[in-house]
């Protein structure tokens, strides 16, 4: 029997496939999978998806990586599955020619009754008795990934070539995968990896490919169990705080380490109430959730996890400046200095100068570069220098974010021939000649990261481009990130259906004004309590509280100096 397991990136189809061949095993059947362990079992097969996941090949267009994707399914059929069929085990496969229909039609838009000929050929007659679509939410996919990427050490990964088509991509594949499955009821059976616990989801796996071995009764497509139900009533403004909390400790149940990872950025006491629950449990999640808060709980937490995860307390600092986070970095810096001096971002003091010094010294030259971002002095020159000489021009090219003047834009130009996506990277926010053709020459190729460099940019350029991408991946509005402009409104307004999660996002650092409320309580309204959507409006909420309460706090303050002023003046 030949089993498929096909979803989008980040689905749990790969985990879920492992387990089913491991309790087959133990039932007693001969498995072969064909991806165990997440490696393709062909080194022909692994060189080939290699080529096909390298960023530097922007040109590479859809059908070319339709062939080349066709070709490490056919080598993986000769070479690992046609031979495991024939000494009649189940055979595994994580994806097969259906990923390649998915990707290149509904992801690339090439229609798809012109690749069936070459997915009939790459296939000899060859296909899966067995497909199981593992269907999730694109959204909350892609935080399951970013989590995995935290957990294995692998932040500083570059985007794949699928990556860098934006999140609407995914998007665009699970629908295609969803009408394939509905074209042939018989053969794919649906598993929800949405709310269940994976125990579950394995037992209604087994269970159904049981029943197949054994000739049984073929069950309802779609192994679906109840969902836990939301709290009644519409969600809005007002209570999105228990929604958010009711989701969060039911996904705590699940999936306690993204249930952590969830509470990332988001300040006040209901968050530092779970992070001081999660701490013994989870201390590097927890360190990194505070990314950026600068509020005393939050140093508190920071003080006593520094012993222990140093790296993900220096990670979890952002972009703090001040005092207390130099003193903290210098503490740190014996444990993690690379994630030190990499938290040095747009930051040009005596103190901060004093630990890239210290750096250098110990090496670490690649680390200070990137905490260069946003600096301008002579002696960030100096360093950058340095980088070119010893070509580290990726990190180099990042140093310069936030630099709109000539001298960055001429290494940027000299950068180019080495790394253009860490040159667009470093175009974030800026409008210069460089930023603009760049922009226009990678919009095809490297959508995301384009969008994504539009943040905070404000010209008519700008916003056609934002226009144009919103209607493909989410990103466009992601480049609308705390713009309070009527057509950063306009957008958010016209994409809340396609990208909820996000429209909601781009709202943080923005006063809960009517506009602002009125587009939360619709989005929320509109998407029946799903968790990205609001965990991203309870941030939005919790951030604009904190502010106020700050201002409220600074306020009588700076009355009390207004009056001091006034009677020196008397």
């Amino acid at each position: 029997m030949f089993i498929d397991f096909e979803g989008i990136d980040g689905s749990g189809k790969t985990t879920l496939s492992n387990l089913l061949a491991a309790r087959l095993k133990r039932l007693g059947y001969k498995v072969a999978h064909a991806r165990e362990g997440g490696e393709l079992q062909s080194p022909t097969a692994r060189r080939i998806r290699e080529l096909t996941r390298d960023a530097r090949l922007l040109e590479m267009g859809p059908r070319a990586e339709f062939f080349l994707n066709l070709a490490r399914d056919a080598q993986q059929l000769e070479e690992v599955i046609a031979p495991a069929l024939r000494r009649g085990d189940v055979c595994i496969s994580d994806r097969y020619l259906y990923s390649q229909l998915a990707l290149t039609g509904g992801g690339r838009g090439v229609k798809e009754e012109a690749l069936w000929s070459a997915c009939e050929l790459a296939s000899q007659g060859l296909w899966p008795d067995l497909v199981v679509l593992v269907d999730v939410d694109p959204d909350l996919a892609r935080l399951r990934k970013r989590l995995g990427k935290v957990q294995s050490g692998k932040t500083h990964d570059t985007d794949s070539r699928k990556g860098l088509a934006g999140a609407g991509l995914a998007v665009r594949v699970r629908e295609a995968f969803l009408a394939q499955a509905r074209r042939d009821p018989a053969r794919w059976i649906i598993l929800e990896n949405n709310d269940q616990p994976l125990r579950v989801l394995e037992q209604r796996l087994v269970d159904a490919v049981v029943a197949r071995l054994e000739g049984r009764e073929q069950p309802v497509q779609r192994l679906v169990p109840a969902p836990t139900p939301p709290p009644p009533g519409v969600a809005s403004v007002d209570d999105v705080e228990a929604r958010f909390f009711h989701a969060l400790d039911g996904l705590e149940v699940r999936e306690p380490q993204l249930a952590v990872w969830l509470l990332n950025g988001i300040p006040g006491v209901p968050a530092h109430q779970r992070r001081l629950a999660y701490a013994e449990r989870f201390p590097g999640l927890v360190a990194r959730s505070l990314m950026g808060l600068d509020d005393e709980t939050a140093w508190t937490l920071r003080d006593v996890l520094s012993a222990s995860v140093p790296v993900d307390v220096a990670e979890g600092l952002g972009f703090v400046a001040s005092p207390r986070s130099h003193a903290l970095r210098q503490r740190l810096y014996a444990q993690a200095p690379e994630a030190v001096l990499e938290g040095l971002k747009r930051q040009d003091s005596p103190a901060s100068w004093a630990l890239r010094e210290r750096g250098l010294k110990d090496g670490h030259l690649g680390a200070v570069l990137l905490g260069l971002l946003g600096v301008d002095g002579e002696e960030s020159w100096v360093v950058r220098e340095a980088g070119m000489q010893r070509k580290r021009y990726a990190e180099v090219a990042r140093s310069l974010g936030g630099l709109a003047t000539e001298r960055a834009d001429a290494l940027r130009e000299a950068l180019l021939k080495h790394d253009r996506l860490a040159v667009l990277r470093s175009t974030t926010g800026l409008e210069t000649p460089v930023a603009v053709g760049l922009r226009e020459q990678l919009e095809k190729g490297a959508l995301k990261l384009v969008l994504r460099s539009l943040t905070g940019v404000d010209s008519p350029r700008a916003w056609a481009m934002r226009e144009r991408g919103a209607k493909l991946t989410k990103e466009a509005l992601d480049s609308v990130d705390g713009m309070a402009d009527p057509r950063a409104w306009k957008l958010r307004a016209q994409s809340a259906g396609r990208w909820p999660a996000t429209v909601v996002s781009s709202m943080r650092g923005l006063p809960l004004v009517a506009e602002t409320r009125a587009l939360l309580d619709r989005v929320l309204a509109e998407q029946a309590g799903k968790l990205p959507v609001l965990r991203n409006a309870y941030a939005v909420v919790a951030q604009a509280r904190a502010l106020e309460q700050a201002q409220r706090a600074t306020r009588p303050l700076l009355e009390s100096s207004d009056a001091d002023e006034g009677r020196r003046e008397v």
